[in-house]
């Protein structure tokens, strides 16, 4: 029985220090985010509320393993803490006015005012020490479930599109292995409030690296056929008939013009008059030879 008591201590042990580096790793996982935040002076677009989130769910774990006390647990949310505490100060760094303000308003009430909340109500309020473990366990819970699930917007995406080029493989292996050591060590110390969340985390990890080798290569668009163009040319000359012409046959427009111009008529008449007749540049009386690739509408306007 010792020998047994002695194992199942080693690998709990084992399984809590895997599952600390491999968390760390995955902590570490939007680092090329910032990075390029840092590079373009601006935060891009990108949310703060995935980061917030991350840092009360590292915060009332760290409430929970002090209430066990579990010191694997306490080591990996500290950690946690600190690098949450230090991507949102950085998104803080580059955000425009809105986006700041936004942030401070998602950390005044999830980081401060949630947490002080549980924090008092389970203190004062659940006065048996046991009562309050579970109590801040299941909270713990639904925090791991909403980060877990946080990634499903991405599956919608990769599915409806089927399209897996933005979707973080990296990252979510990484969580997805994350998610088997804790749930071994949840296991092995009966610890239901660790167990549950990381079998969500499992099992969403292994469908995101399915979809990824499903949709890795995304299927070309078909190409939309155009329809073909109908251009009618419309060539003015100096006739009142309307002739529709083929592509390959030519038309001739011989007509005398005689009119003679008023010395009264004003400038601007006169300006009327040569844009009208701006499309042949010779005389009417000149022969115009019109040879077109395509169907035209020649308008002669009436003398």
């Amino acid at each position: 029985m010792a020998s047994f008591g002695s194992d199942h201590h080693r690998w709990v042990f084992a399984f809590g220090v895997l599952g600390n580096l491999v968390s760390i790793i995955a902590y570490l996982g939007p680092l090329p985010t910032f990075y390029r935040i840092y590079r373009e002076k601006s935060t891009m677009g990108y949310e703060s509320l995935p980061y917030v989130v991350a840092l009360s769910s590292a915060m009332l774990w760290m409430y929970y393993a002090l209430l066990k006390p579990a010191t694997l647990l306490i080591t990996i949310n500290s950690v946690g803490c600190i690098i949450e505490t230090l991507y949102i100060l950085f998104y803080i760094l580059y955000a425009s006015k809105q986006a700041r303000k936004h942030t401070i308003k998602l950390v005044g009430m999830l980081n401060v005012g949630l947490i002080c909340a549980i924090f008092v109500v389970t203190n004062f309020a659940l006065k048996e020490v046991s009562v309050r473990i579970m109590v801040v366990g299941w909270i713990c819970v639904a925090f791991s479930v909403s980060v877990f699930a946080a990634p499903l917007s991405i599956v919608s995406q990769v599915v409806r599109t089927r399209n897996a080029e933005f979707m973080p493989v990296a990252l979510s292996a990484t969580l997805t292995l994350s998610a088997v050591m804790w749930f071994f060590y949840g296991f092995l110390k009966a610890d239901v409030c660790v167990t549950v969340p990381n079998i969500m985390g499992f099992f969403l990890g292994v469908l995101q690296m399915m979809l990824y080798v499903i949709y890795r290569k995304p299927k070309p668009l078909v190409a939309e056929k155009k329809v073909p163009e109908h251009v009618i040319n419309i060539v003015m000359l100096c006739n009142s008939d309307v002739h529709p012409l083929d592509s390959q046959t030519s038309s001739n427009c011989d007509v005398n013009s005689t009119a003679d111009a008023d010395a009264d008529e004003n400038e601007d008449e006169k300006k009327d008059e040569e844009t009208v007749s701006a499309v042949a540049d010779e005389p009417c009386s000149s022969q115009a030879q019109v040879h077109l690739d395509s169907p035209a509408l020649v308008v002669c306007s009436a003398a």
